[in-house]
């Protein structure tokens, strides 16, 4: 009994030396991420992760990743008010670009409508939301390291920890599948991948070999991407050749209403009707009513499409984003009236031509596409230096009156 003890006691110690010795690092690794890592071994050996792979996946990684922490806390489409959010995603750019893809991927494209029943403007919008039609993935400062990163989530965010765990596992189990290389398991700070950023669990229900050579892979291949994003969708319950919604406008005591569900019928005895003047297709078709901006606003009439939507990314800023710019990709024009915006702030048309005056006088050379960042901001303070204005690098009313004269 003894011996037999003492044989349980020298194996027990054994398995932890190997777990605890699995990623020797230098002292200078961050001595806490690198224990966990060494820990989780066990959970992932659980789900028939190899320790092969598990030594292949953490190579060379020694601390958490600081700015997958930073992005953690900073979420656009929950924190940006819709009419930025909206500006900064349908917006002429993104409609160019969008039906420029239209005839590059044109085959591609007709071939994932039959087959899954997805509009193609919907892929096509889907994909600029998610990478700028693939344009992200060329930025290597704003990929991280897959594993990495969840690792980091799991590790440091205990909001975020039980998510990172769960697709750290999916994501080691398609590098363990060889799918990708490490060197290309790369995507957002929360583990979303490809074209289309899936994150790896997503990935592992829904990915697609559509270009036929063997691999899912929705990091290099348009069509593998866009094919798994139409997958997605049809499982989800994607009606074919029915819209996402409607713009409406709102009667004046529209406000009563909102997140009530009727049919189309019944809104339009209501007194909501489209500001296009069209009709409502399918009148006995139900939809939800959504007012995003507040009271004053565009109404917006949501079928299911838009929920299945919503499957992709639970935010109805995006959903609505999808919509509206697979719209625009189509030709049917843009939203018909304007959000109630506060006083001085720019609509998207102002945004654009504040762009092009800056690049005319020699203040900025990016793209002219309706979104303010850092060279952007930059170009505005060199004018209001040079102007004479305060310096705070805002794209307002005044701005542009300013560079009109």
């Amino acid at each position: 009994m003894t011996k037999n003890r003492n044989t349980l006691l020298c194996r027990a110690a054994a398995a932890f030396m190997t777990a605890a010795t699995l990623f020797a690092s230098p002292a200078s690794a961050d001595a806490g991420f690198e224990t966990w890592i060494n820990s989780f071994y066990a959970t992932a050996a659980k789900s028939g992760i190899t320790k092969a792979t598990y030594r292949q996946a953490f190579a060379g990684v020694k601390s958490p990743d600081p700015d997958v922490l930073e992005k953690a806390r900073y979420q656009p489409e929950f924190k940006h008010k819709i009419w930025e959010y909206i500006d900064s995603r349908v917006n002429p750019y993104t409609r160019k670009i969008g039906q420029e893809m239209a005839v590059k991927h044109g085959r591609t494209l007709a071939s994932l409508e039959r087959h899954f029943g997805i509009d193609k403007t919907i892929l096509l919008a889907i994909w600029s939301m998610e990478s700028n039609y693939g344009a992200v993935l060329e930025k290597d400062e704003r990929l991280h390291y897959v594993p990495r990163a969840l690792a980091t989530l799991a590790y440091a965010d205990p909001k975020r920890a039980k998510y990172a765990k769960t697709q750290l596992i999916a994501a080691l189990k398609i590098l363990q599948n060889g799918d990708i290389s490490p060197r290309e398991l790369n995507g957002s700070w929360a583990g979303a991948m490809g074209h289309t950023q899936f994150i790896p669990t997503s990935y592992l229900l829904y990915a697609i070999d559509a270009d036929g050579n063997g691999h899912k892979d929705i990091w290099s291949s348009v069509p593998d991407a866009l094919a798994t994003a139409a997958n997605l969708l049809k499982k989800n319950g994607w009606q074919p050749g029915q819209t996402w919604g409607y713009e409406v406008a709102p009667p004046r005591n529209a406000g009563q209403y909102a997140g009530q569900t009727k049919t189309l019928a019944q809104w339009e005895a209501l007194g909501f009707t489209r500001p296009n003047g069209k009709g409502f297709r399918n009148t006995d078709q139900r939809a939800e009513l959504k007012m995003p901006g507040g009271a004053g606003s565009p109404g917006f009439l949501m079928t299911k499409n838009f929920f299945v939507l919503k499957r992709y990314n639970a935010s109805d800023s995006y959903a609505l984003g999808v919509g509206l710019l697979a719209d625009e990709i189509a030709g049917y024009g843009g939203m018909q009236q304007a959000w109630s915006r506060p006083d001085g702030s720019l609509d998207i048309k102002q945004k654009f031509e504040l762009q092009s005056r800056l690049k005319e006088l020699g203040y900025y050379d990016g793209e002219v596409d309706g979104n303010f960042g850092s060279g952007s901001k930059a170009a505005i303070q060199a004018f209001q230096n040079r102007n004479g204005l305060a310096p705070d690098g805002e794209p307002t009313q005044h701005l542009l009156k300013a560079l009109r004269n």
